[in-house]
């Protein structure tokens, strides 16, 4: 390959090449504009910090935008916090957002306390807005029974305000409506009547906020009001006409448990009655055997015999005479009646 001539073309070409790479090179690792914008903005950053925060693949206009607008609000920061907190996930800008209201707003806040909050999955910069101006939280629908048995839907908005101190291992807005919904029907619940309840609702709110419900939560409870109050169904009535189906069901199950009890104990004496009929009828066919065992051995005689059937047929004589009479007693009276 042919060496090019330092006069030619080609060459002015090839070195402008290389000299437009190497600048966007240089001005890549060295943000010069940066480093003049940070120096007219009385921030100290020297251009060593910008070249490392390159090679740390940080983003110094991140850094830099982040410390002039902290120094131009009058909080005192270093790049080597904000790099920090940037290397460990941290949303800077809001960060710096936060920093600012709460310092405007007189709220105690520092950069740890804001990183922290930040770094747990939290909106730092929104906390400090709630705490600045309180958030209304809307509770669903809270059914509760009172003592008579009326239940009642009440539907309230919780006031809260941002515990700045609590926001790290606070507990959310999930729990403070769990907790207002518990008071709630704690409340309802103890209360003798339902009138008593609709009357005044207030009581519900200042029996609630006795409990001391933001204990342990990241927000402040200012306020609680009920917003609605409906009346339900009569809970009371529908579990006593539930009851009373349920003994019908109980009582019908005695009742027919009795009817087979007692189906079973005629079928039984029935099954006696034959029983007793076939021993009378067994004991009758050994009369005969009976009679004439008594002759063979002496113990009846003829004339006894003859003694006992004429009494045998006196006996059926006077049971068929008794029979007629009240036959035709019966078929008269019916007559009678007749007419």
């Amino acid at each position: 390959m042919e060496n090019l001539d330092p006069n030619s073309s080609m060459f002015i070409l090839v070195a402008a090449v290389a000299g437009i790479v190497l600048l966007f090179i240089f001005l890549y690792f060295v943000p010069v504009n940066l480093w003049i914008t940070a120096q007219f903005s009385n921030v100290k950053v020297g251009i060593g910090e910008l070249i490392g925060m390159r090679i740390r693949k940080v983003p110094p206009s991140i850094i830099v935008n982040s410390l002039i607008t902290a120094t131009k609000a009058g909080v005192e920061l270093t790049t080597n916090d904000l790099e920090t907190h940037y290397m460990a996930g941290g949303n800077i800008p809001n960060v710096i957002r936060a920093l600012i209201s709460a310092d405007k707003a007189n709220i105690n806040l520092t950069f740890k306390q804001a990183t922290a909050i930040d770094l747990a999955g939290r909106d730092v910069f929104e906390a400090v807005q709630i705490s600045v101006n309180p958030k209304v939280i809307n509770t669903p629908n809270v059914a509760a029974v009172a003592a008579d048995g009326i239940q009642l839907i009440a539907k309230a908005r919780v006031t809260v305000r941002a515990n700045i101190a609590q926001l790290v291992g606070g507990a959310g807005e999930e729990t403070i409506l769990a907790r207002v919904g518990e008071g709630i029907v704690t409340s309802i619940g103890s209360a003798a009547t339902h009138k008593s309840v609709l009357e005044n609702p207030d009581k519900i709110s200042k029996l609630v906020l006795q409990r001391g419900l933001d204990a342990g939560t990241a927000f402040e409870i200012l306020s609680i009001d009920i917003a609605d109050i409906d009346v339900g169904t009569n809970i009371g009535a529908k579990l006593q006409i539930d009851q009373a189906s349920a003994d019908l069901k109980v009582a019908e199950a005695r009742a027919e448990e009795r009817r087979a009890m007692a189906v079973a104990l005629e079928q039984e004496m029935k099954a006696r009655n034959v029983e007793m009929r076939a021993k009378v009828i067994e004991a009758e066919a050994e009369i005969p055997k009976a009679i004439a065992e008594a002759f063979r051995t002496g113990k009846l005689g003829v004339m006894d015999y003859y003694r006992m059937e004429n009494i045998q047929s006196d006996t059926s004589m006077r049971e068929s005479i008794a029979n007629s009479d009240s036959d035709s007693n019966d078929s008269s009276k019916g007559k009678n009646e007749k007419k």
